[in-house]
């Protein structure tokens, strides 16, 4: 358990000191704009690139691990759409970002570091692979679902043609297939480049695990409305157990593949949950409090599901 709690504590220490620093430096949140930036664009597409650029190509060619994390996402996600149409009494396009909440969890800025931490290299591929196909997933349904129910309704076709163009030109669904391209066409980067973007990757989870801090501190915590508790235990509890079923049933997969399946499904809300839901101005005030809950809450399940991997009490054939 301390062998636990010594790669658990750095992850969720970063979150609560950028968390105390939001909360006692009075600094505008339009200070995390070069941070979120630099995120975004540097230094998570570098660790995407190099992830998928040093996996030989054909480890990537993995077709039910792929259907079975996304499939598992996609139940968490319409679980939670249902969960708040029935139990918070959500228009369709609240209930949309409430989705978000439920099966978007933080693999982008906690999911790479810890699952390498924890499960080592060999967890890099099904990581870039979870990633990339969640992204996705996730990336279409919620514009095509804020689409469909604008009060301005836009036609399908050229609603279709922009959510395409937009998960097409993700920085890191970018970095991902031209990381994949370098594996398939067996590049060899220049020395020089390589450590650049090494540095550039280390960086990549202390920035993010701060910047999430300080930005979940400037959000208010107001009423918790009732369908959060619901999306939390859809995201921490029921999406792993998804993941865990579904690993048994398309498997067998390599044993840290499966495990790190488990492991990502297990993360909190991602704080781009917030993020889209003030961009289509939808359920904004829940989703901060769903992020700032989920993270509070995935300290004892998260770390637990940590344990039950290390120890091997959760184990795959």
């Amino acid at each position: 358990m301390m062998d636990v709690l010594n790669l658990a504590l750095p992850y969720f220490g970063l979150i609560f000191i950028g968390f105390a620093c939001g909360k006692v430096k009075s600094l505008p949140e339009s200070g995390l704009a070069w941070m979120n930036f630099f995120l975004l664009y540097v230094s998570l597409p570098a660790l995407f690139f190099r992830i998928m650029a040093k996996t030989p190509f054909e480890e990537l060619n993995n077709l039910p691990f792929v259907i079975g994390t996304t499939l598992a996402t996609a139940t968490a996600f319409f679980l939670s759409v249902g969960t708040g149409k029935f139990l918070g009494r959500l228009t369709m396009r609240e209930a949309g970002m409430a989705g978000l909440a439920g099966g978007y969890g933080n693999i982008g800025y906690m999911g790479p570091g810890l699952a390498l931490a924890v499960l080592g290299p060999s967890a890099a591929v099904p990581t870039a692979l979870v990633f990339c196909f969640d992204s996705i997933f996730l990336f279409s349904i919620a514009p095509l679902m804020m689409a469909l129910t604008s009060a301005d309704k836009r036609p399908l076709l050229p609603t279709i043609g922009i959510v395409i163009k937009h998960i097409l030109l993700h920085p890191l669904i970018v970095a991902a297939y031209l990381g994949a391209a370098v594996a398939a066409f067996h590049i060899q980067m220049p020395v020089a480049l390589d450590g650049m973007l090494l540095f550039l990757q280390n960086s990549a989870a202390p920035v993010a695990l701060f910047a999430l801090g300080v930005t979940v501190a400037l959000r208010p915590l107001g009423r918790v409305p009732w369908e959060i508790p619901g999306l939390i235990m859809i995201k921490l509890l029921i999406h792993p157990l998804i993941v865990f079923g579904l690993m048994l049933l398309l498997g067998p997969f390599p044993p840290v593949w499966a495990a790190t399946a488990v492991l990502l499904a297990s993360l909190p809300p991602a704080l781009n949950v917030f993020v889209i839901a003030r961009q289509y101005d939808s359920w904004i005030e829940p989703a901060s409090v769903a992020v700032l809950l989920g993270t509070f809450v995935s300290v004892l399940t998260l770390t637990s599901v940590m344990y039950l991997l290390k120890s091997g009490q959760i184990a795959f054939p």
